[in-house]
């Protein structure tokens, strides 16, 4: 398993459902790989082993796992197989996972756990509607997340937390760098195994606000949508 501690910040690329042969190629030639900080890329599954990695700071990840080891679930890739092919991190539990797959806080917990068990990190993703947001819910919500997605056996060595306000991904909003700060230490605060976690931001994530975000002291990192298809503006983030 990757050693978190040798980053001081992390930053995963989620290209979603997005990406050929062609722009891998093409995005790895411009790719910046000479910074300290701990960089992956999440790729659809079936492009995985066209990654290109490293043993100091790049790392490919996976979108998602199946919550069954093996057996009759076609079109599913256990964490094993993910194991199999050197893969390092896997997000777990995206707001659109949630949203159109109906993954539920028990799935995500499930996903994680196969994970760890496999040395594989997961990045278990939490975050409030605008409604829940509005109505003052934001805490609840992320306690209830956080309480029931993620599992016993997690620490800080094996496993990373991402806050993902789900009105902040893809449409130009962010909190406050105020705000982001607030809900990184509350998150850290919920239980004082979570003091030392890794805890990421997402949501609209770019060139123009990255490092204001990064320099925050409970933000150790971004989780990058939209922004990490442009290699060049992922190459200003990372860096």
């Amino acid at each position: 398993m990757i050693n978190l501690a040798n980053f001081s910040s992390i930053f995963i690329a989620n290209w979603k459902l997005n990406g050929n042969i062609d722009f891998i190629k093409h995005y790895y030639q411009k790719l910046t790989t000479n910074n300290k900080n701990c960089v992956v890329v999440c790729s659809p599954s079936i492009y995985l082993n066209a990654l290109k990695i490293d043993s100091k700071n790049m790392f490919r990840g996976a979108q998602d796992v199946s919550v069954y080891r093996e057996g009759a679930y076609t079109g599913e890739l256990s964490a094993e197989m993910l194991e199999d092919n050197n893969i390092n991190f896997c997000l777990v539990g995206h707001s659109e996972r949630r949203q159109y797959f109906s993954e539920n806080n028990e799935t995500v917990k499930l996903k994680s756990l196969n994970l760890i068990e496999t040395n594989i990190i997961p990045v278990i993703c939490i975050g409030e509607t605008l409604k829940e947001k509005e109505t003052n819910q934001t805490k609840e919500v992320l306690i209830k997340q956080i309480n029931e997605s993620v599992p016993n056996i997690s620490n800080s060595k094996n496993t990373i937390i991402a806050y993902e306000p789900i009105w902040a991904i893809g449409t130009g909003l962010t909190p406050t760098l105020e705000d982001i700060d607030e809900v990184h230490d509350f998150i850290k605060r919920i239980d004082k195994r979570f003091n030392t976690f890794k805890v990421l931001y997402g949501g609209s994530v770019k060139t123009s606000n990255s490092s204001d975000i990064v320099a925050l002291k409970n933000v150790d990192g971004c989780l990058i949508g939209g922004a990490s298809l442009k290699v060049d503006e992922f190459n200003s983030i990372i860096s």
